[in-house]
């Protein structure tokens, strides 16, 4: 399959556990908790398992690690060279705030990188689409239109895009840098697609996230021009390490 039909595939992938998500979304649902005190409801398995099926479907051959079924051992994992990441829903908080701010991410990483992405956000009917041999786009009410970053110099209002449920100390520290700040919140992994549809110029990520919160809007961010870099400037990589943890990072459309 060419990487154009894949992404097509995803897209519908996408759409579908998204129709999942709003039927659950549309009534009462219950909330449970894991061993980190994350939320989980039933609405974040049952896309889990539409987007694997799918998955599974599509490319048998590839391994999948999902939020939702991340107990893969790190010997296992060392050897893959390419992969699915999922997020069946990235934004839980906003879910279960009912704010419309979640999306549906799946990625797929090959050494260490996202080569492709979609991000969907149900509630809003936007999706977001990239490949690296394709480009980025954004797709709202079956209008699509690419994405092309254009840099802008770190001069007048600096837009930048935040988190609505997980605001940082470290974050006024970093903002010091510029003299005029707007500041534009923002939940999931939509706050990357902002930086990628430069209705944000940067995006500086100084808390806590996992590599599945991430791979999808890092595809559309870096495949649309924008840089995703870790605070010294080196690359953000995935699977390089036992720990899904990712070092604080920064999404920027801002001249170097």
């Amino acid at each position: 399959m060419n990487d154009t039909d894949l992404l097509e595939e995803l897209v519908e992938l996408a759409r579908l556990a998204g129709d999942e998500i709003m039927q659950i979304y549309a009534k009462d649902f219950a909330i449970e908790f894991k061993n980190d005190d994350s939320p989980v409801t039933e609405a974040d398995l049952a896309a889990n398992r539409v987007i694997t099926a799918g998955l599974q479907r599509l490319t048998p051959e590839i391994p999948i690690l999902s939020e939702e079924s991340a107990d893969i051992s790190w010997q296992e994992r060392q050897t893959w060279q390419r992969y699915w990441l999922v997020d069946p829903i990235d934004g839980t908080k906003e879910f279960i705030k009912k704010n419309g701010e979640f999306t549906v991410n799946i990625a797929l990483i090959e050494q260490g990188t996202p080569t492709m992405g979609v991000v969907y956000a149900p509630a809003l009917n936007i999706c977001y689409l990239a490949a690296q041999s394709i480009g980025a786009f954004r797709e709202c009410d079956e209008a699509r239109i690419e994405l092309k970053v254009t840099q802008k110099a770190q001069q007048g209002t600096i837009k930048v895009v935040g988190s609505r449920s997980h605001p940082s100390p470290e974050l006024a520290d970093y903002l010091a840098q510029f003299d005029d700040v707007e500041m534009v919140p923002k939940g999931s992994s939509l706050k990357l697609c902002l930086v990628a549809e430069g209705e944000a110029d940067v995006y500086p990520r100084l808390g806590p996230t996992s590599e599945w919160d991430t791979g999808a809007g890092h595809a559309v961010a870096k495949i649309a021009g924008a840089t995703v870099t870790q605070i010294d400037g080196s690359p953000l990589t995935y699977n390089q390490k036992e720990s899904y943890l990712n070092p604080y990072f920064v999404v920027s459309r801002l001249k170097a």
